[in-house]
């Protein structure tokens, strides 16, 4: 028998080729032996085919694949990739929806596809795109993806610019500004520079009334988190641990006193010290930027799906997504945890190893359904060892 490597795992042990100048992404996402596609180093036909949107790969691939040809060193290559992805083919539109797609892509489709109200709604309600393009399509988008994107609180209140653009766009209707701009106030938004603000200022707080203390803010916060980490002392310094202590406890009263719109600011860009605040945090919204954040880490949400009162809107978040689910630790968190629905904990039990199985067979932690389930599932795979025995 050969020992010679097969073509398909050769392939896969491939490095992956550099992306072309000026790319943000690399062509990992895509299956080894589809790179090439993509490689500025291979064949200009190759790259073509890809351009032409004419090789086999998912929806979500083809939507990357497009994105790193138009970067392409060949004028032919970059104008027939734009070409295919302004005239987006049916049958790729699903990835718009992918939630994996890196944001960049996202954020340059929704350029392109911006006047095509049934993908810019996609596009607009994945929230991986950035609010950057999002705020961008709002400046002139139509009457239906303006209030779509007006019903997105978080994106609201991560981003002043998009209610300002908002405002600006005459096919915003006066009754979506208004709600917009009542909320973002409430929510502690200033926008001082915005007319339909100072407006809903005056309905929100009266007149003469002045509108609340807004509290710190998120660049405030952060800098005081960073000044704490610089001067604490080594462990086992005994003598400069209350003096820490303290900073730390005034540190998370002030993050406590923060309006919603800061919370969300400084989950999005702040550290790790203080998304370990803000996770549990009672306002849905809070907690939530802070699981999308792209600054978060594994550990972080390997803490978040074993917390049994953590929000549940961030557990669907973590469970949902196959990023945060590849990781086994994180997988197993969430089977132990009482909130995860029996459905999804039902289809992470199949991918167990059997020991893992065994013990959760036996956990008290873990509901008594997916228990029992757990149990069968061992008995299955028991019953030929069994009947060998005989």
């Amino acid at each position: 028998m050969s020992t010679t490597p097969s073509a398909s795992a050769s392939t896969a042990n491939q490095p992956v080729p550099a992306p072309p100048p000026g790319c943000p992404i690399t062509a990992e996402f895509l299956p080894p032996n589809m790179r090439k596609h993509v490689d500025p180093a291979a064949p200009p036909p190759l790259r073509m085919m890809a351009a032409k949107a004419l090789v086999p790969l998912a929806p979500a691939d083809m939507l990357g694949a497009l994105f790193m040809l138009t970067f392409d060193a060949d004028a032919g290559v970059r104008e027939t990739a734009t070409k295919t992805a302004a005239a987006l083919p049916d049958r790729f539109s699903a990835g718009l929806r992918d939630e994996h797609v890196a944001a960049p892509v996202l954020g340059w489709f929704l350029t392109q596809l911006r006047a095509k109200d049934v993908y810019a709604e996609m596009l607009v309600l994945n929230p991986t795109t950035p609010d950057e393009a999002v705020a961008e399509v709002a400046r002139d988008c139509s009457a239906k993806i303006a209030e779509i994107i007006g019903q997105n609180q978080l994106r609201i209140l991560r981003s002043e610019g998009i209610i300002r653009n908002l405002c600006a766009n005459p096919n915003a209707s006066a009754a979506l500004i208004d709600n917009v701009c009542d909320f973002a106030v409430r929510s502690g938004v200033i926008g001082a520079d915005i007319p339909q603000m100072q407006a809903a200022r005056v309905r929100v707080f009266g007149p003469q009334a002045a509108p609340p203390e807004p509290g710190p803010t998120a660049e405030e916060i952060l800098q005081e988190f960073q000044d704490v980490v610089a001067t604490e002392k080594p462990e086992g310094d005994e003598a400069a641990a209350p003096v820490e202590e303290a900073k730390k406890l005034n540190l998370t009263q002030r993050v406590m006193k923060m309006s919603i719109a800061q919370k969300i600011k400084l989950a999005t860009l702040g550290n790790k010290e203080a998304r370990g605040i803000l996770i549990r945090d009672t306002n849905k919204l809070v907690c939530t930027a802070v699981i999308r954040s792209p600054r978060i880490t594994d550990g972080e949400v390997l803490t978040a799906a074993s917390n049994k009162t953590v929000n549940e809107e961030v557990l669907r978040i973590i469970y949902s997504s196959r990023e945060f689910t590849k990781n086994y630790k994180i997988k197993m968190a969430l089977l132990k945890n009482p909130k995860l629905p029996a459905s999804v904990g039902m289809k992470f039990l199949s991918t167990l190893r059997e020991n893992d199985l065994k013990e959760l067979s036996k956990d008290k932690n873990v509901p008594s359904a997916l228990q029992g389930i757990a149990k069968k599932m061992l008995e299955k795979k028991n019953e030929p060892k069994k009947s060998d025995d005989k």
